[in-house]
């Protein structure tokens, strides 16, 4: 764990802080690549992640963007409300499951929201790669659009920005903004579900592998059509134990439930620490971070299900 002073606190909106972090004994900090998250320990147990917007050049200092939850179950609260310069917080080393493919030519960045924090470190670099970007910003009005005059200011008329006032129709037009892939080209997208869903049906006959997002809140599974879940067993091979899970609940709530520890952060299928080695049956996998070869072997309890008709051995 890195030891993080606070240096400066800035509010960009009405909802949103801007958290400066240096290293606590003074030099360097761990770079970074532009896409990268921290996870930072806020006190009682509770640790969120967040982007790190600033430029990845940058080694002396992490900057975040915290957007003030309506429903907040401690973390933007936390920010907004006790945080002050001079604390000093615990956070991990930097971790990236939203990486920047630099070999490509032409790039299409495209936020919604406070998502635009990862999406500035993405341009950032772009810029310094010399490659070709443009960058849509997608908001009610500029009031709520964060960090807007610096990306005016760096980007210039790279920079698009789309006030919708709330109505999702009268913002980017994304059918005629991805309707034609250009050469080597990939689209880049961080914000509300909606969004990305939006994007994701406006690229679909893009190559596999074009199509980058990041989820704030949900899981790979909120993107997928709607679909009936049906319950399944697991079974325990450790302990012999048989479970049933629910249509309406995930294996990681019938664990908990009976018991049994398992080490979670996000809960969403998007960090990676919640993976189970199984054993038998066939996994409908809905995270966001296992390749191909792990999924041979190994599930995410958070958001996995069985395939229906299957029931799922796990190692525990």
């Amino acid at each position: 764990m890195l030891e993080l002073k606070v240096k400066h606190l800035k509010s960009e909106t009405a909802r949103v802080r801007c958290v400066e972090l240096v290293a606590a004994g003074g030099g360097e900090l761990p770079a970074f690549a532009a896409g990268a998250h921290i996870d930072l320990a806020l006190g009682d147990d509770l640790t969120r992640s967040y982007s790190l917007l600033n430029d990845p050049h940058e080694t002396h200092r992490y900057v975040l963007g915290v957007l003030r939850e309506a429903e907040s179950t401690g973390g933007s609260a936390f920010i907004h409300d006790s945080l002050r310069e001079g604390d000093v917080l615990q956070c991990s080393a930097p971790l990236n499951d939203f990486p920047l493919y630099e070999a490509g030519d032409a790039n299409i960045l495209i936020a919604g929201g406070i998502g635009v924090t990862p999406i500035m470190s993405m341009a950032a670099r772009l810029q310094a790669l010399g490659k070709a970007y443009e960058l849509h910003y997608c908001a009610r009005s500029a009031d709520d659009a964060p960090f807007l005059n610096e990306l005016k200011q760096r980007h210039g008329e790279r920079l698009h920005t789309h006030f919708d006032g709330g109505d999702p129709a009268k913002g980017v037009d994304l059918k005629a903004l991805l309707a034609r892939r250009p050469a080597a080209g990939h689209v880049y997208v961080c914000g509300p579900l909606g969004l990305i869903k939006a994007v994701k049906e406006a690229a679909a006959d893009w190559p596999k592998g074009t199509v980058h997002y990041e989820l704030f809140k949900g899981s790979e599974a909120d993107l997928a059509p709607v679909n009936n879940d049906q319950p399944f067993e697991i079974q325990l091979k450790k302990s012999g134990k048989t479970f049933t899970v629910p249509a309406d609940k995930s294996i990681l709530a019938v664990l908990k439930a009976e018991g049994v520890r398992i080490k979670t952060l996000c809960s969403t299928g998007r960090c990676g620490t919640c993976r189970v080695t199984y054993l038998a049956g066939e996994v409908d996998h809905r995270d966001d971070v296992l390749d191909d070869d792990e999924k041979g072997e190994v599930l995410q309890v958070c958001v996995s299900r069985a395939m229906p008709g299957h029931t799922l051995v796990l190692d525990l």
